[in-house]
């Protein structure tokens, strides 16, 4: 759907150009992209978004993410560029994400460091988690997750075209407690 080869860097940035020019990507994010401070496989990502979702039709799982936007993931035997994670995708709308829990704790350490470079560790949210990799220490077993989006689900059941048709909690809706169709009619 993208057009272009994941693994071909220069492929994917000239489409992530390309869909930001359309307004799909943000032109902050090429530029930092430009600047050489975004991970290729970020940006393979971003066009992901940007150019393959709304095109899953489905039901697809989505499968073989990028080990590097993964960080608490195990990565696959045999291709450790590859994470061991999945998604699901129906109607171009994302409904669950699942992957196998990194349970290697030199490895998990290692990336968080990677992910924590560069970062000012007054300023920044992200912390090295310390009683994380102590857990693993000790010794995790293998252990995997399923996260299922289910206001998405219920949008899929009752054929809603936003997440405001079908919130839970009323203060979430728009003001007046009305909803109004994609073509201004009220429901």
């Amino acid at each position: 759907y993208a057009g272009c080869d994941m693994h071909d860097a220069e492929a994917v940035r000239a489409k992530a150009h390309e869909e930001a020019k359309k307004g799909n990507i943000k032109a902050e994010f090429i530029a930092q992209m430009d600047a050489g401070h975004t991970h290729p496989d970020i940006v393979v990502s971003e066009v992901f978004e940007a150019c393959v979702e709304d095109a899953l039709v489905g039901p697809v799982f989505v499968i073989d993410y990028p080990a590097s936007i993964c960080p608490l993931t195990k990565r696959k035997q045999d291709d450790p560029n590859i994470a061991e994670r999945f998604e699901l995708f129906v109607h171009g709308m994302e409904l669950a994400n699942a992957y196998t829990e990194l349970n290697d704790p030199k490895l998990q350490e290692e990336l968080f460091r990677t992910q924590l470079e560069g970062q000012d560790e007054e300023d920044s949210m992200a912390k090295m988690d310390h009683d994380f990799i102590s857990a693993l220490k000790v010794g995790m077993p293998p252990a995997g997750g399923l996260g299922i989006g289910i206001d998405r689900l219920v949008m899929l059941l009752t054929n809603s075209q936003t997440i405001r048709d079908i919130i839970f909690f009323p203060l979430l809706r728009p003001e007046g407690g009305e909803v109004k169709k994609k073509d201004g009619e009220k429901k």
